[in-house]
């Protein structure tokens, strides 16, 4: 057996390995993550192994053994270095996809180096020097023996001061130097994103129900127990305190806490709730963090100057020395799921990462993700549950508006009449209104605006997607029809795909009401650095009456005088070609209601819809989870759909349309057949469906096609993926084509 080993943890050190033979009394014990002592040149040094193969990559009489284990504790790079070896057992990629996925990357940045002189003998020497300097005409030196002998005893001047007011050359500097008379300190410094952040005192205390959450996690840490909780909390109800006490006892206890939070949640007035609690012990990382500010952050938590860090996904990998806690705030946002190779889920890799640390994991949402409740259901997780909001504030009442009847009525707006009555009512009161138009996923369904009818599959109980061509496809079995003309339900004329985006809302509110302050919050209006913030700030400053946005504005966001909140088209995100389409939607709709009534004030919540009926909208009026997930998960027990069933999702990707269409067939053999060899060793069912283009089949002149497996094991899928990946390594005819897998999608492809 060989192992590979790196010998410098560095992001663009990573692909060059070295290889070494495994010796017979540590073939046991060598596993991706070990630290070792292996022979270097005429030195031994020290390596991490990330890979155990019994390929050798040259001659295994010339391939040198380890020396032997590295004794001592485990270091946080070994424990990412066997983390990345999990993702890549469990999500499929090469180990360098994954390495490159936990460790921080440094680009070529400059470091932040602050210089300082200070003398290095006494005053009394120094002033001789100084007139020594002056009999010489020595100005430059003389001037800056001056000034060190004038700052207090063991002062110093920066090095800027010196070379910028006092006109002083380096090489004025370095003779003095080198003659023993100053020193030059130099010291390299972090950047930090917060440091110019201030914050007010905090001074929340935690209600019974919070605190009796914090008890029972409390509770189980000290009793050794080491779980995966998830708290289910209706919107307003002070999750975020929770967390913070938990976070609290874990630093009392000497050790760290990542807190995940979506990026597009992870606002200024989120930030400083955590600074006013925890000062300069927290930092963040964010996509719009440069790469040295980025860095410098990995760079602090390993060197123990910061105790929290908050951020979106990447800061899961954040190398903590004592990691004791994980918090996933927003758990069920699709975004913690990565969109590129390896497709690993947060949620699963924070787990396992809790599990190496000794530490715990805390999920958070309103609207639980429907794995997560699932898992609680049957014992994986622990549920703790806020039922009511901070002060007994009432949920918003909920209404839903029918689009059928308004155009049945002559109102063609997107505006209904009881929308528009509410809007003038907190106008005339001096409240605030955010209107939530639901573009997430839009993929080109249909639907009739007179009877609300949607063209489904037929076979899989998911919309169609329309297509330029005229076809309308399903893009989990590829069964297709000729787009309709007329509504198949009704017969109306009005049937078409949903076109209306944010600026011409804007534009039709803003005549509606000409008086009215708006702002727009969009990925056209938040491209420039800041303008997130700027938008948030100015509505928090009541500087608008009426915000309109995107999902954007509906996530965690605290605005105390806004009384009504509108959603525009509840149907958009219901019908696309997605299974998880009910899930998205109903957290949506929730979220969305959850931006009303958070002040003293009582709130309103209109959805407007074409489809009243449907259970999704029906719950979410009532804001009842309970009520949803039941009706959901009967759903996907029917389908055979996550989390009752596994899914697995592979990608054939390549610039020639018949080396794809070719690749995906063999990629369907080989899967069938390692499929068949599973059951007949007495494994469950397994399903394969495709292969069949990908919803868009063709991006930047790469053709995609996709193949779903669904089995109630998820080792079977992971048996399938390796099956694939060991037929396809060194097979020639696969060389331009790219095969990639996605375990339990959270979107189509």
């Amino acid at each position: 057996m060989y192992a590979n080993v790196i010998v410098d943890i560095s992001h663009e050190k990573l692909d060059k390995t070295f290889q070494y033979s495994i010796p017979e009394e540590l073939t046991d014990s060598i596993r991706p993550g070990v630290c070792v002592d292996i022979p270097f040149g005429s030195r031994t040094i020290t390596g991490y192994v990330i890979e155990v193969t019994d390929e050798a990559e040259f001659d295994p009489q010339k391939t040198r053994p380890i020396i032997g284990i590295k004794p001592g504790s485990v270091a946080v790079e070994a424990k990412l270095i066997a983390l990345a070896a999990w993702i890549r057992k469990n999500y499929g990629s090469t180990m360098n996809q994954a390495l490159k996925t936990v460790i921080p990357v440094k680009k070529a940045t400059k470091e932040l180096v602050s210089r300082s002189i200070v003398l290095k003998i006494n005053k009394i020497k120094a002033r001789a020097q100084l007139a020594l300097c002056e009999a010489k005409n020595q100005k430059a030196k003389a001037r800056l023996l001056r000034a060190l002998i004038e700052t207090d005893e063991g002062g110093s001047l920066e090095y800027s001061f010196v070379t910028g007011k006092l006109s002083v050359s380096p090489a004025a500097i370095k003779a003095l130097e080198k003659s023993g008379f100053i020193e030059v300190i130099s010291e390299t410094g972090y950047r930090n994103p917060v440091e110019n952040l201030n914050a007010k005192a905090y001074d929340k205390v935690l209600n019974p129900m919070q605190q009796q959450v914090v008890d029972t996690i409390d509770a189980d840490v000290k009793n050794g127990q080491r779980n995966t909780y998830l708290i289910k909390g209706v919107t307003g109800s002070g999750k975020t305190e929770v967390y913070m006490e938990l976070i609290a006892h874990c630093i009392e206890a000497g050790r760290q806490a990542i807190v995940l939070i979506p990026e597009i949640a992870l606002t200024y007035q989120t930030v400083m709730r955590f600074i006013a609690r925890f000062g300069d012990r927290v930092s963040i990382i964010n996509s719009r963090l440069s790469n040295g500010e980025r860095y410098d952050q990995f760079q602090r938590a390993k060197k123990g100057d910061i105790d929290i860090m908050i951020g979106p996904r990447s800061a899961l990998y954040t190398p903590f020395s004592n990691l004791g806690l994980i918090i996933i705030d927003e758990e069920h946002e699709n975004s913690y799921k990565s969109e590129s190779v390896p497709r690993y889920h947060a949620r699963e890799v924070a787990i396992e990462y809790a599990r190496m640390n000794d530490a715990i994991v805390v999920l958070g949402s309103a609207t639980p993700s429907v794995d997560s409740y699932y898992k609680a259901q049957i014992g994986k997780y622990k549920l703790l549950e806020l039922t009511n909001r901070v002060d007994d504030r009432p949920l918003p009442e909920c209404e839903v508006v029918d689009l059928r009847e308004e155009l049945r009525n002559g109102n063609r707006s997107i505006l209904s009449i009881r929308l528009q009555e509410l809007m003038e009512e907190r106008l005339e009161k001096g409240q605030q209104t955010m209107l939530f138009l639901n573009r997430r996923g839009m993929s080109g369904f249909m639907s009739c605006r007179a009877c609300g009818f949607v063209v489904k599959c037929p076979h899989c109980d998911v919309s169609l997607s329309q297509h330029n061509d005229g076809r309308m496809v399903c893009h989990y079995c590829g069964y297709t029809q000729p787009v309709p003309k007329v509504c198949p339900g009704c017969g109306s004329k009005y049937i078409s795909g949903f076109k209306a985006g944010t600026q011409k809302i804007e534009n039709i509110v803003s005549r509606r009401f000409p008086d009215a302050r708006i702002l727009r919050m969009d990925y056209d209006t938040t491209r420039a650095k800041d303008s997130y913030e700027k938008i948030l700030q100015a509505f928090a400053n009541q500087e608008a009456d009426i915000l309109i946005g995107t999902q954007m504005i509906v996530k965690g966001h605290d605005f105390p005088n806004v009384t009504l909140v509108g959603v525009l088209a509840a149907d958009m995100s219901l019908h696309v070609n997605d299974f998880h389409a009910a899930e998205r939607t109903f957290a949506l709709l929730t979220q969305a209601a959850g931006r009303a009534g958070r002040g003293k004030l009582p709130g309103n919540v209109v959805i407007q819809t074409y489809d009243p009926d449907n259970y999704v909208i029906k719950t979410a009026k009532e804001q009842d989870y309970e009520a949803f997930y039941a009706q959901e998960i009967e759903y996907r027990q029917m389908m055979h759909y996550p989390p009752v069933w596994n899914m697995l999702l592979i990608h054939i990707t390549s610039d020639d349309e018949d080396a794809a269409a070719k690749q995906a067939e063999y990629v369907y053999t080989l899967a069938s057949d390692i499929a068949g060899a599973i059951k007949d060793s007495g494994a469950s069912r397994i399903q394969l469906i495709g292969p069949a283009d990908a919803n868009i089949s063709k991006v930047n002149d790469i053709y995609r096609k996709v193949i779903y497996i669904k089995t109630s094991q998820y080792t079977s899928l992971v048996q399938i993926k390796d099956g694939i990946e060991t037929a396809i390594k060194d097979n020639d005819k696969t060389k331009n084509v790219t095969v990639s897998f996605d375990f339990n999608p959270v979107s189509g492809f």
